[in-house]
């Protein structure tokens, strides 16, 4: 078996970048929290929009009819059945397979921040669903989702899904907040790993990478 040992030049120019790395990541994580709690304050969920909470004036649907005949309204699910029986990713979101009052089955995205729960907890009694609407779509195109929502039991209609998110919607926090510090520290060390070693180079303190020779001139 081969082993690869880094060469002295190139561990000290590996520390050094990291050490920095270190210290420009904590700051890209600083600035992370700041825009994430400033996007979290821009999407705040709004009683009487989409994705907000639905108050006692909201239509309660009970069937895709339901659904069809009313521009806003919420559902009613009992427990957390509506997120355990069925989920997909679609266009970047995760959408639940929900069953209706009626029985039939429909999928939404749904903000968990503004469920209701008429019971000591989401676990027990009935959750009241955030206001939402349809969004028309034709959900046989992605035949991945299906496959995932579909997993426990069949979507009753898949040419709409009801969004019960609207404007609340933002990066998931770890995403967010993560994906900028390690991006942040990758550059980090490709930029300043040449730096310092081309420095130890000048220096006559490690060994040159590259060495440049001009032609002469005849």
């Amino acid at each position: 078996m081969r082993r690869h040992i880094l060469s002295t030049d190139a561990f000290i120019c590996l520390c050094l970048s990291m050490l920095i790395a270190c210290g420009t990541g904590m700051i890209a994580g600083r600035i992370a929290e700041i825009v994430y709690e400033k996007t979290l304050e821009e999407h705040q969920p709004v009683d009487g929009e989409i994705g907000g909470r639905a108050d006692e004036t909201v239509f309660r649907a009970q069937s895709v009819e339901d659904l069809l005949s009313h521009d806003t309204f919420t559902i009613v699910s009992h427990g957390i059945r509506y997120r355990n029986e069925g989920t997909g990713f679609h266009n970047n979101t995760y959408l639940y397979n929900v069953e209706l009052p009626s029985g039939e089955r429909i999928a939404a995205r749904v903000n968990d921040d503004s469920i209701q729960s008429t019971g000591t907890s989401i676990f027990n009694g009935d959750n009241i669903l955030p206001l939402g609407h349809i969004i028309w779509e034709d959900l046989t195109q992605d035949q991945a989702f299906l496959h995932q929502i579909e997993s426990i039991k069949p979507l009753t209609r898949k040419d709409f899904y009801v969004d019960m998110v609207g404007n609340t919607a933002v990066m998931d926090a770890e995403l967010a907040l993560e994906t900028p510090k390690i991006v942040t520290q990758v550059l980090t060390v490709f930029i300043f790993y040449p730096i310092f070693h081309t420095i130890g180079s000048k220096l006559g303190i490690f060994p040159t990478y590259f060495v440049f020779t001009k032609k002469k001139k005849d």
